[in-house]
This record gives C-alpha cells, sequence and structure tokens, in this order.
C-alpha cells in the first residue's frame, strides 16, 4: 500500500511551545498567534502523559477530551523528545475503588442486586480504556507511523471518555458512583507486557480486550432490556457502536504493520497473544461483528478454548 506522509504539520521551538511550520504562517516567520502557552503541553505525546497520569477520573476525562481538540486542531506537535515527560509505568488512580486480583472479583449479573455491580465494573474498563489509548499515542510517539494513526488512537480515547461519562452518569442516577465497589487490577498488566513493541500492543489491546467487548455486550443489552432498563441498555448500545469502531481501527493498523514488516497477520497475531495474554480466548465469538471490524475468524479462533 502506499505510504503516507509521515510530515508533521507543528513542530516544537526550544522552549517548547507548539508553533505552527512555516507554510502555515501568514508571513512565514515567528510563531502565529494560535501558538499554545509555554505552560500548556507542547506535544500530543505530553498530553498523553497528562492524560494517563491524572489521578482523578474527572480530571483525566477532561484532558482527554482538551487533548483531542487540541490535536484535530492542529495545535500540538506529535512529540517534543527533549521536553515530554516519560509516560509513567502505572496510570493515577483515585483512592478507591479498591483494586484486587481479578479472581478475588465476584461474577456479573443483570439481576436487580448486580446490575450496579455490573455498571461499576463496566467503568472501571472504560477508564482503563482512557488509559490504554492516550498510553499508546505517548508511548509510541517515536515509532514512525502516518498521522492518521495518531488521529485514530487519539479518537479512540476521547470515545472511551465519553464512554467512562456515560457510564458513571447512570452510576448517579441510579445511587451509586465509581469507587463504591472494588475493581480487579489486571487490566493495565497487557500494557506492561507489550509496552516494548507496538505490533503487540496494537495486537493484544485492541484485538483481544475491545474484540472480547463485542462478545459479551450484547447479552447485556438484551439483558438490561428485559429488566426495563432502558437507559443502561442505551448507554450499552453507544458503547458497543464505538467498540467496533474501536476494533477495526486495530484490525487496519495491525494490518499495516505486518504488512510493512513483510509477515503474515495471522500467524503474527497469534504468536503476539500466545506470548502476552495469559490463556485461551473465551467462546462464544460474535464472528459478524468481528468479521465486519476485519477480525476475521481466522485469527482468533485457533486461539480458542474450543480450537478452531
Amino acid at each position: 500500500m502506499p505510504r503516507p506522509s509521515l510530515t508533521p504539520s507543528r513542530r516544537c521551538d526550544r522552549r517548547g511551545v507548539t508553533v505552527p511550520a512555516s507554510s502555515d504562517r501568514p508571513d512565514g516567520d515567528g510563531p502565529s498567534s494560535a501558538a499554545m502557552a509555554a505552560d500548556r503541553p507542547a506535544s500530543l505525546a505530553a498530553a498523553a502523559q497528562a492524560v494517563v497520569a491524572a489521578s482523578s477520573p474527572a480530571t483525566k476525562v477532561r484532558l482527554a477530551g482538551q487533548a483531542a481538540e487540541a490535536w484535530f486542531g492542529r495545535r500540538l506537535a506529535l512529540s517534543c523528545p527533549s521536553l515530554d515527560p516519560a509516560m509513567p509505568d502505572e496510570p493515577g488512580r483515585p483512592d478507591t475503588p479498591e483494586l484486587r486480583p481479578p479472581r478475588d472479583m465476584p461474577k456479573r449479573s443483570f439481576g436487580e442486586k448486580g446490575r450496579i455491580a455490573l455498571l461499576h465494573a463496566i467503568a472501571h474498563i472504560e477508564l482503563n480504556a482512557i488509559d490504554l489509548a492516550f498510553d499508546l499515542v505517548g508511548r509510541f510517539a517515536g515509532e514512525p507511523m502516518p498521522r492518521s494513526f495518531f488521529d485514530d488512537w487519539v479518537r479512540v480515547g476521547r470515545e472511551e471518555a465519553y464512554h467512562f461519562h456515560l457510564v458513571s452518569t447512570r452510576l448517579q442516577a441510579l445511587g451509586s458512583h465509581y469507587g463504591a465497589f472494588p475493581a480487579h487490577a489486571g487490566l493495565w498488566q497487557a500494557a506492561q507486557e507489550t509496552g516494548h513493541s507496538l505490533i503487540a500492543r496494537v495486537a493484544v489491546i485492541p484485538l483481544v480486550f475491545e474484540a472480547r467487548g463485542l462478545d459479551v455486550t450484547p447479552p447485556l443489552i438484551e439483558a438490561a432490556e428485559k429488566a426495563g432498563d432502558t437507559a443502561t441498555a442505551d448507554v450499552l448500545r453507544v458503547i458497543y457502536r464505538d467498540e467496533k469502531g474501536h476494533v477495526a481501527v486495530g484490525a487496519r493498523w495491525f494490518r499495516f504493520l505486518c504488512d510493512r514488516t513483510g509477515v503474515a497477520p495471522e500467524a503474527t497475531f497469534q504468536s503476539y497473544v500466545r506470548r502476552h495474554f495469559r490463556g485461551p480466548l473465551k467462546p462464544p465469538f460474535n464472528d459478524r461483528a468481528r468479521s465486519a471490524a476485519g477480525l476475521t475468524p481466522g485469527f482468533y479462533r485457533p486461539l480458542s478454548s474450543r480450537g478452531s
């Protein structure tokens, strides 16, 4: 496939202020009035670091939106290597919820008592998804990838922030809040496992974890409707719609990376998943939604507990 241009539209000056490229300036000399102030992130990488490091969920959601707005408004450089802070090893988290090993978490249900706990678990997943999207952007900002790659993942991060907002608002409407229940601590492990490799990260996060959402969300929507909880069903429909797009983004860029290095996508995916994901992939699979997103059964069925 033809390679898109990798030329950035912004650069950083020595103070870390983002300035337009000379072709963007009216007179071709000096920063424009639209240049960002020095006390704001000069680059997308720095903005992503701020999102991941934020401990308050509300702050994390707000910074995700601001990062997306600045990036799509062409007010951020991609990176300023001499100025960008390092990505944190762990994301910022509030004092609650208590984090437990996955094995210590109760099973989810949509009964009257389990509905709020289930929504809380989804909120926790969405909060982690914000961090996973922006960690990918910040950690791999130095990779030679087209701008459209970063466009896609910033968009994913912004949508994950919106999902967290929707679910936490629904929790509040039901008399609860994020932090009211324990949550499991295993979601960030995949980021730590794949922090050294962009292709491994793209294989595991969108094509395993996000794809799993395509399998489990439709039954949750059906259960909410049967319980008469149309408000929760509507929230889950938004999440399901966007998850299909996130898996499509992952599948597209995974194939791009495989094509660039001349490796077979299916076998390469299976190799990375076996290396970085513990245990088999669990059926049943939503083959139709997965295939529509570009993740065909030949990728994941050989990794299933039931085989092909």
